[in-house]
């Protein structure tokens, strides 16, 4: 675990951007690159923050997603739709390198804040815009969801039991893809700056990073006219491939992508014959005999409690992961090592543990300055910085604009 460190020390020192999205594919695209090191500044209604403030679990009234997706930003209030917060928001984006947006297509336009506007002020801006269905199409003007990607994506449909409905994830998937792919983006957009010395428009529709995950659905229906089908724990490719319950209640996943660690397996369960069997000499074949290899691997971890089956799978050189909960994470030596969890002090909570930047650098470290701030709590630091004076702030405050 590691404490709070000073963002100049990140990557992406000296980037700026403006987060003017909400949930949440958006705002986790900014706080990736905050993790990084840019100047975040988040930008919020002044009568209707983020939603993100009020999704999900909460401790004494304070909410703790926000505490995560808010890090390492400055929160700044400014109501786009007034021509006082048109202003705000102008001064913003002409001291930024990076906007990012995701209201419905059409909305900065009608605002006279549109991409052509904002590069008229700042030519070397990148506008980064979020929507469910992207800036173009029949669909492009519907609300738009994570939710939706997950079923339009074809995630859905693969997803879940070969006899029951389609599934969909308990938590922001498609959203938590299309922010690595917004933030990806925004930096090829950023790279081809330095080249041609212009900013862009970075267009990521939730339904497309969904679907590029997916692997080769469409080629394979495409060529064979065929669809994946819903097959649960197990896979269509290779066998044992399963979660398995303990002997002391708890979950382990089992995987044999490898035609060695599959032999290995079955010999570890004391099944040495199944790998003599001529169906086992590939993965699909394997497959095709799942209930024959899950019996006897099922068998054989249920009799042993979780850390004795991880010690004998890791003695065998075999694949196998316990199914954590956060509480394991949290303890795991693993993670420990990579330093992905960090502890950073609250002003509202203390010492409040979470998930830390996505990967390491060699010459630079990912930073969490601090958790997600109040709502505008910036909003005079930042306007003076735009040389705003105190009257002014007052009377744009007095007017609702920010």
């Amino acid at each position: 675990m590691s404490v709070s460190r000073d963002p100049s020390a990140g990557a992406l020192a000296g980037l700026r951007v403006i987060d003017a999205s909400t949930l949440f594919a958006g705002p986790m695209a900014a706080m990736h690159l905050g993790d990084m090191g840019a100047d975040v500044i988040k930008v919020e209604h002044p009568r209707k923050p983020d939603p993100s403030r009020t999704h999900g679990a909460a401790k004494d009234g304070v909410n703790l997603w926000w505490k995560t997706l808010g890090r390492n930003k400055r929160t700044v209030t400014a109501d786009l739709g007034s021509e006082g917060g048109r202003e705000v928001f102008l001064a913003l984006a002409t001291t930024a390198d990076v906007v990012i947006e995701n209201f419905r297509p059409g909305t900065l336009e009608r605002w006279h804040l549109g991409y052509d506007e904002l590069a008229s002020w700042n030519p070397k801006l990148v506008l980064a815009r979020v929507t469910g269905f992207g800036q173009l199409g029949p669909y492009r003007s519907r609300p738009g969801f994570g939710t939706l990607a997950e079923a339009m994506s074809g995630f859905a449909a693969t997803t879940g039991e070969p006899d029951g409905p389609p599934t969909l994830p308990p938590f922001g998937l498609a959203d938590g893809v299309a922010s690595l792919a917004t933030a990806y983006a925004i930096m090829v957009a950023l790279a081809a700056r330095a080249t041609t010395g212009r900013g862009q428009v970075v267009d990521t529709a939730i339904i497309e990073p969904m679907l590029a995950m997916l692997g080769p659905q469409i080629t394979r229906w495409d060529q064979l006219r065929t669809v994946q089908p819903r097959t649960g724990n197990r896979s269509t490719n290779n066998a044992p491939r399963n979660t398995y319950r303990t002997a002391d209640g708890q979950w382990v996943a089992v995987s044999t992508s490898a035609q060695s660690i599959a032999e290995r397996v079955v010999r570890m369960v004391g099944r040495p014959d199944l790998a003599d069997e001529p169906w086992f000499a590939t993965g699909a074949e394997r497959a095709r005999h799942a209930d024959e290899l899950d019996e006897a691997v099922g068998k054989w971890i249920g009799q042993r409690t979780r850390d004795e089956v991880v010690a004998a799978f890791e003695e065998a050189q075999a694949a196998v992961a316990p199914i954590y909960d956060a509480a394991d994470i949290v303890e795991d030596p693993q993670f420990r090592a990579l330093g992905t969890i960090h502890e950073i002090e609250d002003d509202d909570l203390g010492p409040m543990l979470m998930q830390g930047p996505l990967f390491r650098l060699s010459g630079h470290d990912g930073v969490i300055g601090h958790t997600g701030r109040p709502h505008g709590a910036d909003t005079d630091a930042v306007l003076e910085e735009l040389g705003f004076s105190p009257e002014r702030v007052a009377a744009l405050r007095e007017r609702g604009a920010v």
